[in-house]
């Protein structure tokens, strides 16, 4: 797969695409539809090109981590805040992770230990959010995050209905956008530059939810079930990639 800090402008090698009418009126980029479904990599490289998601959208990240970063733990804060407002949604908490051995509160709050031990999670994937997304690796554990949620994956499986992932997914773009779009320091320009790149790369990570849910490709999935490696959350082929962080390390990284 190309880098993806290539410039997406370029786009994918222009072929003659396969299609019912005898000829294009222009040139187009031909996209394998059995590979969007059967290789991740061309998948990504896909969206990063439709999304014209670029080495821009890279320095953008890269250059804005440690403010993305001061904002991490109130917006973890924030979030599981609006995930214990409803049943539901807190309903997810009431059934033990696969590492979290301590006590478990039938009704949690976010004092709860269950509680604290996500949001000790949720603070490493965010980081983990802004760190160098032009290695495959990083996308390939976006994509094992979204497989978590269908029950694979996991010693104890968690299932979480997609209608949640999205809209969890939108509460903390819209909650890290205000943050960004009012931080006193940054200038308008790096605001928008960070804005535009962190949405990018939530609307990549919302597709890595999504793909796992719907059934779009099945036909290409053959007969055999693909049998997924059990790995402690937060791993990625035996390798450590969200780390334990907490309120303190975090704000200290700044």
């Amino acid at each position: 797969m190309p880098s993806p800090a290539e410039n997406p402008a370029d786009g994918p090698t222009s072929t003659p695409a396969t299609c019912p009418m005898k000829e294009w009126p222009r040139a187009i980029h031909h996209i394998d539809r059995k590979d969007l479904y059967t290789d991740l990599e061309s998948r990504i490289h896909y969206l990063h090109t439709f999304l014209d998601f670029s080495s821009s959208d890279i320095e953008a990240l890269i250059n804005g981590s440690k403010y993305i970063k001061a904002l991490i733990p109130a917006i973890v804060n924030i979030v599981y805040h609006k995930l214990l407002q409803y049943d539901i949604t807190a309903r997810a908490f009431q059934t033990r992770s696969t590492s979290f051995e301590g006590p478990l509160d039938e009704f949690p709050s976010e004092d709860s230990p269950q509680i604290m031990h996500r949001k000790m999670f949720l603070r490493g994937y965010l980081v983990k959010l802004c760190s160098d997304p032009s290695k495959m690796e990083f996308w390939e554990y976006l994509d094992k995050v979204g497989m978590m949620h269908v029950g694979q994956g996991r010693q104890h499986p968690l299932h979480v209905e997609y209608i949640h992932i999205g809209a969890c997914l939108s509460f903390i773009q819209d909650t890290f956008t205000e943050a960004i779009l009012s931080h006193p320091r940054l200038q308008l320009s790096r605001k928008i530059a960070l804005v535009k790149a962190l949405g990018k790369v939530i609307w990549i990570q919302n597709d890595l939810f999504a793909k796992w849910y719907v059934r779009d490709g099945q036909e290409y999935a053959g007969g055999e079930v693909e049998q997924v490696a059990i790995e402690e959350e937060g791993y990625l082929h035996g390798q450590r990639m969200v780390d334990e962080v907490d309120e303190v390390s975090t704000a200290a990284s700044n």
